[in-house]
């Protein structure tokens, strides 16, 4: 796609661009993560969750009918923006299951992830380019002929689109308490008070453990999906395997079947 695009000089520059696209979702989600989070603890999860599935619909397309480079970045950097849902949906998982079922619930989040790990690639790798790939189906002039990189896209936003449709009949779990009492407090909590507890999470060893723990599981997963796919289509003349987008989907769509079966 940065290929695609005419940004790079020289080949070997593409890597850069595309490591900013890769790195734009998770920049994103970094600076909204706790925000959507707070949200959710104060309006419930069923509104951030519908927001999250709405995002992809709307940002995933759009990134799909992507012309230039830096409309991939905004459009990639918005979805993860605007996108909260890990936290509320482990937070629901914790509270529609009994707590002896809350373990399974969680842990199929997590393989859900690895789902995705698996069908994702196999979309992007398979269905990307169409025109090239599949001539006798997809002409040149065509939608797809003129956004090859909008069929995987809009493939995975009709699925989120289903889902958001699915999800308009959750259960809201988070329960709202109008105690007079306890709303004062809150209104009047001090400044003081709210450092005094941010600092107490900072000294909470086996949070934050957790936290690094993650931290760097993520670093390692997102390194991977996006290291290994640069140097597997870079040609060989550059150091790569000179693969071919279909060829880069099969591999990391194999590794996402043994993540999956790692966190069953």
């Amino acid at each position: 796609m940065v290929r695609d695009f005419n940004i790079a000089e020289k080949e070997e520059d593409i890597s850069y661009y595309a490591g900013f696209i890769g790195s734009a979702y998770m920049i994103g989600r970094a600076l909204t993560s706790v925000f959507w989070g707070v949200v959710a603890d104060r309006y419930g999860r069923k509104p951030v969750i519908l927001l999250g599935t709405s995002t992809v619909v709307i940002f995933n397309t759009i990134f799909g009918f992507s012309v230039n480079y830096w409309m991939a970045i905004i459009s990639r950097f918005l979805l993860g923006f605007l996108n909260g849902l890990l936290g509320p949906i482990k937070a629901y998982a914790c509270e529609i299951l009994p707590q002896e079922y809350q373990a399974l619930g969680l842990s199929a989040i997590s393989t859900s992830w690895g789902i995705g790990l698996i069908v994702g690639p196999a979309l992007g790798g398979f269905l990307a380019q169409p025109a090239e790939k599949f001539p006798s189906l997809v002409s040149p002039d065509s939608l797809f002929g003129r956004f090859p990189y909008l069929l995987p896209c809009l493939t995975i936003s009709v699925f989120a689109l289903l889902v958001t449709i699915g999800a308009i009949w959750l259960p809201e779990t988070l329960h709202f308490h109008k105690n007079n009492e306890l709303e004062s407090a809150d209104a009047h909590e001090t400044t003081e008070e709210k450092d005094s507890n941010f600092m107490s999470l900072l000294k909470n060893w086996p949070l934050m453990s957790s936290i690094i723990v993650y931290c760097v599981f993520s670093l390692h997963d997102m390194a991977y999906t996006e290291i290994f796919s640069l140097w597997a289509e870079s040609p060989k003349s550059l150091g790569g395997l000179g693969y071919t987008t279909a060829e880069v989907g099969t591999v990391l769509s194999i590794t996402g079947v043994i993540s999956t079966k790692i966190m069953c």
